[in-house]
C-alpha cells in the first residue's frame, strides 16, 4: 500500500506518525482494528529520529513509580519485538545490551540508585575507578560509578523504519503531510478530523503529535500541559569498539553504535519550535565530551542536529487516556524517554481504546 494513499473513514485516526504514533497503530493492527495514521511531515522525522534510543530512563530512580512501570515493562520485551520486526521487515532495529555507565555520582545519589534498585529487582552495581576502566578504557579516570549492565539500546532511526515498513506491508495507511487543522466534534463526540479541505471521519481520535501535541487539541477549547524541549546532539565517526557502554554524567551522554558512530547529547533548551543548531550548544557538548572521554575528539565530528521533545508538566509522567469529547484520546508527553516508555505506552492506550484488561492501572496517566 503507497504511503500517500488517501482515506476517507476509518475506526482509529492516529494523528502523528512518529515512534509512538507507529506503536499505537502496529498493537493496534495486531489487534484486528481498522487504523490510520496522519503525519504533519515525514513519518518518523523528529524527535523519534533525532533522540538517542536509550531504554532506560536517563536516572531512573528520579521519577515516579508510574515511570518506572512503564520502562520496565518496555525493557522487557523490546528485544524480542526489535527481532519479530527485524525479521518481518528486513531492517534491523540494532537492539544490544550496552549497560549504561554513570560515574561520579554523589554518594547520597547513589544510595538512592541503590534503594531504588532494590525496591523494583533491577540490578545496579557501585564500582570503583579500577573497573571502570576495565569495562570503558577511553573514559575519563573517575573515583566511582553505578553500573547498569541490563540496560539496552535501540538505533531508533532504524526502529521508525523498521515501524513504518511493518505498517505499509500490513496495509495501515500512513498518509504525509496532514497537518491537522481541526477535530470535528458534534454532540459531545469526536467525529474525524479536517486538513486543508480534505475530512477523514473516525470514531476514535489518537493525538500522538508529540511536542505539537497541545496545538492539536488546542481548537477545542483544552489544554494539555506539553510544550517543547530543544536538544541538540552531535554525532562522532568514530571506530567500531572505541565505546562499548552507554555511559551518563550530569544529564550528557554517550551512546556507541554497532558501527562505531557516537551520539554525544543532549542539551535542554525552552526555545518553543526553534529547531536552529547552534556553537552555543556544540560547544556544550563538547564540554561533556572532555569530561567523559577526552579522546574522542580525535575522530571527525559527522554532523549536529535538533530535535523536540515533548516535555510536559506531569513529572514525566506521559499521558496516556482520553482527553475531552467522547472518543479523543492523547498518548503523548513523554520528554527525554519516548523510546523507553513509548512501547508500554503504546499497549496501555491500546488497551484501553479496546475496552481490554490493562497491562498497569492507568490512573497515574489519565489524560483527562
Amino acid at each position: 500500500m503507497s504511503i500517500e494513499q488517501p482515506i476517507n473513514s476509518v475506526e482509529f485516526l492516529i494523528v502523528g506518525g512518529g515512534l509512538i504514533g507507529l506503536l499505537t497503530a502496529r498493537i493496534l493492527k495486531d489487534a484486528g482494528a481498522d487504523v490510520a495514521v496522519v503525519e504533519k511531515g515525514k513519518i518518523g522525522k523528529e524527535s523519534s529520529w533525532a533522540g538517542g534510543g536509550i531504554i532506560s530512563p536517563l536516572y531512573p530512580w528520579r521519577y515516579p513509580d508510574a515511570v518506572t512501570r512503564l520502562a520496565l515493562w518496555g525493557q522487557e520485551r523490546y528485544p524480542k519485538f526489535c527481532e519479530q520486526l527485524a525479521a518481518e521487515t528486513g531492517v534491523d532495529p540494532e537492539w544490544r545490551q550496552s549497560g549504561l555507565l554513570m560515574p561520579n555520582l554523589p554518594v547520597d545519589e547513589q544510595r538512592s540508585a541503590l534503594e531504588w534498585a532494590k525496591q523494583f529487582g533491577y540490578p545496579i552495581e557501585s564500582i570503583d575507578s579500577h573497573k571502570l576502566k576495565m569495562l570503558e578504557p577511553h573514559l575519563k579516570e573517575q573515583p566511582s560509578a553505578l553500573w547498569m549492565e541490563s540496560v539496552g539500546q535501540i538505533r531508533n532511526p532504524r526502529l521508525v523504519q523498521a515501524l513504518k515498513r511493518s505498517l505499509v506491508e500490513s496495509g495501515v495507511p500512513l498518509i504525509e503531510g496532514f497537518n491537522v487543522d481541526e477535530i470535528i466534534v458534534a454532540n459531545g463526540r469526536v467525529q474525524g478530523v479536517e486538513a486543508g479541505g480534505v475530512r477523514v471521519s473516525a470514531k476514535r481520535v489518537i493525538v500522538c503529535s508529540g511536542a505539537w501535541s497541545a496545538n492539536v487539541v488546542r481548537g477545542l477549547g483544552v489544554e494539555l500541559p506539553i510544550s517543547p524541549v530543544k536538544g541538540q546532539m552531535l554525532l562522532f565517526k568514530a571506530t567500531p569498539g572505541f565505546l562499548k557502554r552507554i555511559t551518563l554524567l550530569e544529564g550528557h551522554y554517550l551512546i556507541p553504535r554497532r558501527d562505531g558512530r557516537i551520539l554525544v547529547g543532549s542539551t535542554l533548551e525552552n526555545a518553543g519550535f526553534n529547531k536552529e543548531i547552534t556553537a552555543s550548544a556544540k560547544d556544550e557538548l563538547l564540554g561533556a565530551v572532555a569530561e567523559l572521554a577526552p579522546e574522542l575528539t580525535q575522530f571527525e565530528i559527522e554532523r549536529q542536529w535538533s530535535g523536540l521533545r515533548p516535555g510536559s508538566s506531569n513529572a514525566g509522567i506521559p499521558l496516556v487516556g482520553s482527553y475531552g469529547p467522547e472518543g479523543l484520546f492523547v498518548n503523548s508527553g513523554h520528554f527525554r524517554n519516548g523510546v523507553v516508555l513509548g512501547y508500554a505506552s503504546a499497549r496501555l492506550l491500546a488497551d484501553l481504546v479496546l475496552g481490554r484488561e490493562p497491562i498497569m492501572d492507568p490512573a497515574p496517566y489519565s489524560a483527562g
